[in-house]
């Protein structure tokens, strides 16, 4: 690619020595850091495979990874920060999102035989956040060193070119091997790619940092590089995760339920989405939330929630090879509850259609027949940010809605949302059903614990006993939740990094603000 192609403007590109190494959380802090320095800062990352995604005010999907990044650099969120999404619905196929919208499924080998079209779209995207930003900070995907992949990746060291960025390295010490992990991957790439790299960073260190100092000058005086920070591991922060549950989720737990608590437990699908729905709860000192993906006994929970998926009907065949279905139904007889999110709550009803094909062999599947309600799947996908009324308590709640199926309640089944408004605009409407003593119900509302009061309303009729704490972080609003953590992580990588070297390494005229 000529100079004359490039985009100019100022740019840094992170990328990683592997998958998992930390690369989205030390983006989310540089966007807060330069935010704080006045630097109009966002975040990019040209492709991203995730499941868990969120909705922009335009309507638009993109990965949650890079709407924590916006919100961490204070700007508003925008699809041209994730231009490509892919959601994974089987072990070697995604639907593959461009600009916010879906344009239909892909297999593996099929995506990565041509990937110019798309790159030239995220190319585009980047250009149009250099006109708008001064500096973007730029997430690459994965390894950056995948050699049989370096002529069809564009997310790492091609759009880095493009962008004429230099590139910082993140390894993660934590998970062992830090040195093959920066030596190794200097090693493969090609001599141009080499030469663009300009430091590393050495992720989730545990320890005493002296005893590091001799690991550091072998890695800079091996690679002719300088360290940029060795950013110990950390407990206190919460950030949202990029493409899974988090690691430090305990999945099937040997301990059971905890007498004198909340008992939850949300079935880990195969295809979970949007797990982050549940992280409200999750912090309640008042609640013990249970992943739970082997069957086992549910005497004790107080409840038990169905997530989102993205292959539903995939993952309710599951539910049933495992032998999940009978123990729900032996649940809800002991008088628990059940509560479904979007692919949950399509699960409840009586039958998923899928006429098209959408999410595999075109068919229907059996519903668990728990509510009075049928969903057919469109190719239209609804995005929408959401809000409302719960009209059992008229408490208000919020959310985002991401789903490809239309839900119609059979026999007068009552909602369980009124409806106020959906992207902006005010409407008058309805959302999910449940049963009339209120034990089972399900909606398309993402992200419907955020607000405290509906969620302390929720945990009260789980728990007659439950007492809310006054303060502290469970009685602010998730928003509010999350902008105390991206504080949080701006000030753990501040004192670690080396800051006035980034800085002269990017370019941005800031240095004087340290």
């Amino acid at each position: 690619m000529s100079s004359s192609q490039r985009i100019p403007a100022k740019c840094l590109a992170i990328l990683g020595t592997g998958s998992d190494v930390g690369k989205s959380v030390v983006v989310t802090a540089l966007c807060r850091i330069f935010s704080d320095l006045q630097v109009r800062v966002a975040p990019f990352k040209a492709q991203n495979m995730s499941n868990n995604s969120f909705v922009t005010p335009e309507a638009g999907e993109m990965g949650r990874a890079q709407v924590a990044q916006a919100e961490a650099a204070r700007v508003n969120l925008h699809v041209d920060m994730n231009p490509v999404l892919l959601k994974p619905c089987t072990d070697t196929g995604a639907q593959v999102v461009l600009h916010g919208k879906p344009i239909g499924n892909s297999q593996a080998a099929d995506y990565f035989a041509d990937t110019d079209y798309l790159f030239r779209q995220a190319r585009a995207s980047l250009a149009r956040l250099h006109a708008e930003y001064d500096l973007v900070i730029m997430e690459g995907a994965g390894s950056c060193a995948e050699v049989n992949l370096f002529h069809r990746d564009f997310v790492n060291f091609r759009m880095a070119e493009a962008a004429d960025a230099p590139v910082v390295l993140v390894a993660d010490i934590d998970r062992g091997g830090v040195f093959a992990q920066l030596v190794g991957t200097l090693e493969v790439i090609p001599r141009e790619y080499r030469e663009r790299v300009r430091g590393f960073i050495i992720n989730r260190f545990r320890g005493d940092a002296a005893l590091f100092r001799e690991g550091i000058e072998y890695l800079e005086n091996r690679t002719g590089l300088p360290s940029l920070g060795l950013i110990p591991y950390y407990r206190h922060i919460e950030i949202d995760s990029e493409d899974g549950v988090p690691l430090d989720i305990l999945i099937d737990p040997p301990a059971g339920p905890e007498p004198g608590k909340i008992n939850i437990a949300v079935l880990r699908f195969p295809h979970i989405s949007n797990f982050t729905d549940f992280a409200p709860l999750a912090r309640e000192p008042s609640v013990i939330l249970h992943y739970l993906s082997r069957p086992r006994p549910l005497e004790g929970f107080d409840a038990v929630f169905l997530p989102g998926s993205k292959n539903v009907r995939a993952d309710l065949d599951w539910l049933r090879r495992e032998g999940w279905d009978a123990r729900l139904r032996a649940h809800i007889g002991r008088g628990g509850r059940l509560v479904g999110i979007c692919g949950g709550y399509q699960m409840l009803g009586r039958v998923i259609r899928d006429p098209d094909g959408l999410e595999g062999e075109p068919g229907q599947t059996e519903g668990l027949g728990l509510l009075d309600v049928e969903t057919t799947l469109h190719r239209e996908k609804l995005l929408s940010r959401s809000a409302g009324f719960w009209e059992a308590g008229r408490e208000r709640v919020e959310g985002y809605e991401i789903h490809m199926g239309v839900t119609d309640r059979i026999g007068g089944v009552p909602h369980v949302i009124r409806v106020t408004e959906r992207s902006g605009k005010p409407v008058d409407e309805t959302d999910g059903a449940g049963t009339p003593d209120g034990r089972i119900w399900g909606t398309y509302f993402h992200g419907i614990f955020d607000l405290p009061g509906f969620r302390r309303s929720l945990l009260g009729a789980l728990d007659p006993g439950y007492r809310p704490d006054a303060g502290g972080e469970t009685a602010v609003t998730e928003a509010e939740f999350r902008d105390r953590q991206y504080d949080l992580l701006a000030a753990h990588f501040r004192k670690y990094l080396d800051l006035p070297k980034l800085i002269e390494i990017i370019g941005v005229k800031s240095a004087e603000r340290l």
